[in-house]
C-alpha cells in the first residue's frame, strides 16, 4: 500500500488493482484531472482496508479479482462500516454476470476495464455524484429480466450461481486448482470441493473434468482484459493485462 497526501478541493480517490501497470494508469488518470486526486493505491484486499483508515476517501475504484479475501464481501462491509465510502468497480469480467451482484453487495457502479478514458472518469464523477453508474447494456439486461423475457441459455446456469460460487468458477477458470483456490480464500479444501459440487449440480455437469472445461470455456468467452486508456511508460500505445 502506497498512502499519497491528498490535495485540498480535490475529491480523493484510492485505486486498489493489483497490476502495477493498470494501478499506474489509473494513478495518473485520476491526478491529472483538476478536480479528482488519488489518494493511495493497494493491490490486495487488506491494504484496501487500511487505505480507507488513513485516507478517507470519497471514493475507491475496486478491482473484483484480489489477492488476500473476496471483494465482493470487502464490499458488503465497507457498505455497513464505511457507508460515506463509494465503490467503482473496475472489472474485466462480464458486467451482465457481475454487475448486478456488485451493485446488489454496495458499489455505487460498474464499469469494464476495456471502456475509454472519457467513460472511466464519467463513470467516477457520476458515482462521486452520488448516482449509479452502469453502461445501457447492464440497464437493458435489467429490464428484460424484469419483464421476465427468457434469459440467454449461455448465462442462465451461471446466473443461479452464489457469489462464492461465481469466485471459485472465475478461479477455476484462470487455472487454479481446488487447493489454491482454498488457500486463496483462506479455507479448507473440502470445502472448495463442496462448491465444486453444487456448482456441477447447478450447470447439469457431472465430473470435475466437465466442470475444468467449462470454467476454461467461460473465462475465454466472459473475460476482456483490454483497456485502452491505459499508457505505461515505455510506449505510447495501449497496455492489456
Amino acid at each position: 500500500m502506497n498512502a499519497i497526501t491528498p490535495t485540498e478541493k480535490k475529491s480523493p480517490v484510492v485505486v486498489v488493482e493489483d497490476h502495477p501497470v493498470l494501478c499506474d494508469g489509473l494513478k495518473q488518470l485520476i491526478s491529472s484531472q483538476s478536480d479528482l486526486v488519488c489518494v493511495g493505491v493497494a493491490d490486495n484486499i487488506p491494504g484496501a482496508k487500511r487505505l480507507v483508515e488513513e485516507c478517507k476517501p470519497d471514493l475507491m475504484i475496486l478491482d473484483l479479482r484480489l489477492k488476500g479475501g473476496d471483494a465482493l464481501d470487502f464490499i458488503k462491509t465497507l457498505r455497513v462500516e464505511c457507508p460515506q465510502v463509494r465503490v467503482l468497480v473496475l472489472s474485466q469480467y462480464d458486467e451482465l454476470i457481475f454487475a448486478e451482484r456488485a451493485l446488489r453487495a454496495g458499489a455505487s457502479g460498474y464499469i469494464m476495464k476495456e471502456n475509454t478514458t472519457d467513460e472511466v472518469l464519467r463513470a467516477v464523477r457520476k458515482v462521486l455524484a452520488g448516482e449509479l453508474y452502469f453502461s445501457e447494456r447492464v440497464a437493458t439486461a435489467i429490464v428484460q429480466r424484469t419483464l421476465r423475457e427468457k434469459p440467454d441459455g449461455s448465462r442462465a446456469g451461471v446466473e443461479r450461481l452464489s457469489d462464492r460460487e461465481m469466485q471459485v468458477l472465475q478461479l477455476l477458470g484462470a487455472a487454479y486448482s481446488p487447493r489454491e483456490i482454498a488457500e486463496q480464500f483462506h479455507l479448507s479444501r473440502k470445502t472448495i470441493e463442496t462448491h465444486c459440487e453444487k456448482i456441477k449440480h447447478k450447470l447439469s455437469l457431472f465430473t470435475a473434468a466437465e466442470l475444468k472445461r467449462f470454467a476454461r470455456q467461460w473465462a475465454s468467452e466472459n473475460l476482456t482484459p483490454s483497456e485502452p486508456w491505459i499508457v505505461s511508460s515505455s510506449q505510447n500505445g495501449p497496455s492489456r493485462k
